[in-house]
């Protein structure tokens, strides 16, 4: 099973983390049952952004973004071109290297 290798997030993990998935499952599902809480707003039905990650490495292993997915991204915090929501983005069979951004949209959690 690939190793999902979250950066350091200073309110989320703040000494990083490494979990393992199995393929097909949403980066966002993963870690929330690993217990990395990543704000997830929408109750992952991709309406909104607040579980915007970074995919720093193994990209090109993710299934392309739908043109949904590609809509709301243009409204997130900190778009970058390796950019995915983790709801929506399944682990494939490579290892990632995962960035949760400093900020949301919501500016805020509320479980802060």
């Amino acid at each position: 099973m690939p190793n999902l290798i979250f950066l350091p997030h200073e309110h989320i993990c703040p000494e990083g983390a490494v979990i393992t998935a199995a393929p097909g499952v949403s980066i966002c599902d993963a870690a929330l049952a690993q217990g990395i809480e990543i704000e997830h707003a929408c109750e992952r039905s991709c309406a909104c952004t607040t579980c915007h990650v970074i995919i720093r490495e193994g990209f090109d292993s993710l299934a392309p973004a739908d043109e949904l997915e590609e809509d709301l991204l243009d409204k997130a915090w900190g778009l970058e071109h390796e950019s995915r929501l983790s709801c929506q983005a399944l682990v494939g069979d490579a290892d990632l290297v995962i960035e949760i951004p400093r900020y949301t949209i919501n500016m805020v959690s509320e479980r802060r």
